[in-house]
């Protein structure tokens, strides 16, 4: 396979010297990488675009975060990349999930080559369809992401969005929408749809989800009280989110959101519902 490196300057930890060994190690280890240095998902997809045009089967190493990665899912074709990841942005939550906790532990793994099928969300609009590695979050989650300020996502990283959360209480939508699998029906405040377990870094949502299984979770918080949320940030952050009284998990194929909220798909805001999202089993493989 050959390799192509995508790396953010804009990501958390980015520096210069840091990539500098990345690229050595690579190319010790017999992999000398095309590199593509990206900051907006327009270049990505311009990038991956050039890749599907001339490699089969390529090994695309993303060097960022979160954002960067979703940003290069959505512009490979379906079945035909190996995907790496090295933990370089401001959110890191695939990393974690796969047990990648730093470059260095990453670049081992690119080497070794161990791969497993990864399969992704789609979600669809009336107007777009985007993939997302991790959960697609509707309502306030959405709200948040949505009102985040860029600059001090910079600055204050993981600090920003709980500023945002904290304007987003001010602003208070007190709305339902109604999230619709085969099985069941529930009118709720917000919504999470998962392929992964984790939310946020180090915080398990969804403790049977996994980005090798097909299967997605829908996490919905029915009441629309702050204090609900508050005894929920809390529970979350002690660790006891899969006891939660708060959350309604229904594990789904194919979920429909009805009603109108803010999106957000793995850390980025993408517009409002309704919407429509299914699971793509076997997207790509990716280095464990």
């Amino acid at each position: 396979m050959k390799p192509y490196l995508f790396i953010n300057p804009l990501s958390g930890s980015y520096a210069r010297k840091r990539i500098q060994r990345v690229i050595t190690r690579l190319k010790i280890a017999g992999m000398a990488p095309t590199v593509f240095s990206v900051t907006t998902p327009a270049e990505i997809l311009a990038c991956c675009q050039e890749i599907n045009g001339v490699e089969p089967s390529p090994l695309v190493i993303v060097a960022g975060g979160d954002g960067t990665i979703n940003a290069v899912v959505n512009g490979l074709l379906p079945g035909t990349a190996t995907l790496a990841v090295l933990p370089m942005g401001t959110s890191n939550v695939l990393a974690a999930e796969l047990g990648i906790k730093s470059v260095k532990y990453g670049i081992k793994r690119i080497v070794k080559g161990k791969t497993r099928p990864l399969s992704v969300g789609v979600l669809e609009l009336d107007q777009s369809t985007h993939r997302f590695v991790l959960m697609a979050g509707i309502g306030l989650d959405g709200s948040v992401v949505r009102d985040v300020w860029p600059l001090g996502k910079r600055l204050l990283k993981q600090g920003a969005y709980a500023l945002s959360a904290l304007v987003s209480a001010f602003r208070w939508d007190s709305t339902l929408i109604n999230v619709m699998t085969a099985e069941r029906t529930i009118s709720c405040h917000s919504a999470i749809i998962c392929s992964a377990s984790r939310y946020g870094g180090d915080f398990v949502l969804s403790p049977d989800g996994n980005v090798f299984s097909p299967e997605l979770t829908a996490v919905c918080i029915k009441k629309n009280g702050r204090r609900s949320y508050l005894r929920l940030a809390v529970e979350i952050i002690c660790g006891k989110a899969d006891t939660s009284k708060e959350l309604v998990r229904i594990p789904a194929n194919g979920v429909e959101i009805r009603g109108i909220k803010p999106i957000q798909i793995d850390g980025d805001f993408i517009g409002y519902s309704p919407a429509r999202i299914t699971s793509l089993p076997d997207f790509a493989r990716i280095i464990v």
